[in-house]
């Protein structure tokens, strides 16, 4: 077995769906987490292949957050669609990447990437709110490579 099916369990999987359906109920943005065991680029460039390959970019507004996780490179990366970048703070890619990082750093994962979701929910919610007439785009289950 790689690592990837070791790296959550499947509890840890359900909680991170339900923080990912959690954090969607207040905005019009989608939030997705990518899992693989391995990548040759670099990690961010790969998670924004990963990004297109879920068409996280067809979103109406722009406003899709993907989590991406090498899980033996011990990597990951955070992006956003166009419409997340315009809007965001500065600072607010590498202070979510710092959140989940502290966590990483002590084994929580899950933790971890459930932190990392509640950040970008908060924040999507701020400048995309739901709206009466909004679909869920895209799947909420975590995707592996």
């Amino acid at each position: 077995m790689s690592r990837v099916e070791d790296f959550l369990t499947i509890e840890e999987e359900q909680e991170i769906v339900e923080a990912i359906l959690s954090a969607e109920k207040n905005t019009s943005g989608e939030i997705r987490v990518h899992i693989e065991a391995h990548t040759r680029i670099d990690h961010y460039k790969r998670a924004k292949e990963v990004f297109h390959l879920l068409k996280m970019d067809n979103t109406k507004e722009e406003n899709g957050v993907l989590i991406y996780v090498a899980v033996n490179d011990r990597k990951f990366a955070i992006c956003g669609d166009k419409g997340m970048d315009k809007v965001v703070p500065k600072d607010f890619w590498e202070s979510t990447k710092n959140i989940i990082e502290g966590h990483f750093k002590n084994g929580a994962f899950k933790t971890g990437i459930v932190a990392g979701i509640h950040k970008a929910g908060t924040e999507l919610a701020h400048h995309f709110p739901w709206k009466h007439d909004d679909t869920n785009e895209l799947s909420n289950e975590i995707s592996k490579g």
